[in-house]
């Protein structure tokens, strides 16, 4: 069964006309239940994880100062969001979120998380709506907890994974890989194991040609033995913070063909959503759904 994570915290208060568009957060369930993709059951809910896990990819002090709310004025900033109680839990709860569906990727070959993505926050700070990196939590529990040897994060957000990179830039068990907008945030790029930079309106047939050209093999060369596959559909032509030139069926293929190569490499994969900031609220959800049909019919 297809196992996603998803809490009503996901949907956090903002203020008036933010540009994050958090109720994607609520439509993007009720849309999958609407129209049969999932049911009820195919949903679980988060909660607290231990916080071990979390210690595992993020400094100490770090992660205190959030829960204390006392990080300084030029680090609130640098979130995007209102620093509050209420977004610290949302974040530990999807943290745990994504904790979850690895363990429900080993048993179904697949899990996905409603919200997660937050490639930007490092081990010590946040960036861009990014607190903590849920992605780099679940690896270093797979790792730790699990047994596994080598782990492979797939990022094909718009924005390159800074956060990430830093994360795993000396470990050797976590193989960073990201195709991400040229022009993009952030501006000041991190390294990754692998960075592919895409010029400004990139098209469908490049984009696509570029991935189908790596993917299979990178996936031989490093053999992981478990996917992180970040989603973001901020790679579509009318994206607000995007300067790709995908379309939505283009950015369709695209996850059809990241989760079949999982399937014929016969690799489990967690994929958490990322970013989506078009300005029709329709064209984000629509993009979003698409990777759960695929997720259903691929490997269901």
């Amino acid at each position: 069964m297809l196992k996603i994570a998803y809490h009503p915290i996901y949907k956090h208060p903002l203020p008036e006309g933010h540009r994050f568009p958090m109720i994607k957060y609520e439509l993007l369930p009720e849309q999958l239940l609407y129209e049969g993709t999932c049911n009820p059951s195919n949903f679980f809910k988060p909660d607290r994880p231990d916080e071990t896990h979390i210690l595992r990819a993020h400094k100490k002090h770090y992660f205190e100062s959030l829960k204390g709310l006392s990080l300084d004025a030029r680090a609130i900033r640098k979130i995007g969001f209102p620093l509050s109680k209420a977004l610290v839990e949302r974040e530990v709860i999807i943290a745990d979120g994504t904790l979850k569906a690895c363990d429900y990727a080993l048993k179904f070959g697949i899990a996905m998380n409603i919200a997660g993505g937050t490639h930007h926050a490092y081990s010590d700070r946040a960036e861009a709506f990014c607190l903590l990196n849920d992605q780099a939590i679940g690896a270093r529990y797979l790792i730790n907890e699990k047994g596994l040897k080598n782990v492979l994060i797939v990022d094909l957000d718009v924005h390159q994974g800074n956060g990430t990179a830093e994360i795993f830039k000396n470990d050797s068990t976590v193989f960073t890989f990201s195709i991400h907008g040229r022009s993009n945030y952030p501006f000041k790029k991190e390294e990754s194991d692998l960075d592919i930079a895409l010029e400004p309106k990139t098209d469908d047939k490049t984009y696509l040609t570029t991935l189908k050209h790596i993917l299979p093999k990178l996936i031989e060369e490093q053999k992981p033995d478990f996917i992180f596959y970040l989603s973001g559909v901020d790679v579509v032509a009318s994206d607000k913070l995007g300067t790709l030139g995908l379309t939505i069926q283009g950015c369709k293929e695209r996850d059809r063909f990241v989760l079949q190569t999982c399937i014929d490499y016969g690799l489990p994969v967690m994929c958490s959503m990322g970013g989506g900031y078009s300005p029709d609220i329709k064209v984000i959800i629509e993009a979003h759904a698409n990777t759960f049909r695929l997720a259903q019919d691929l490997f269901f």
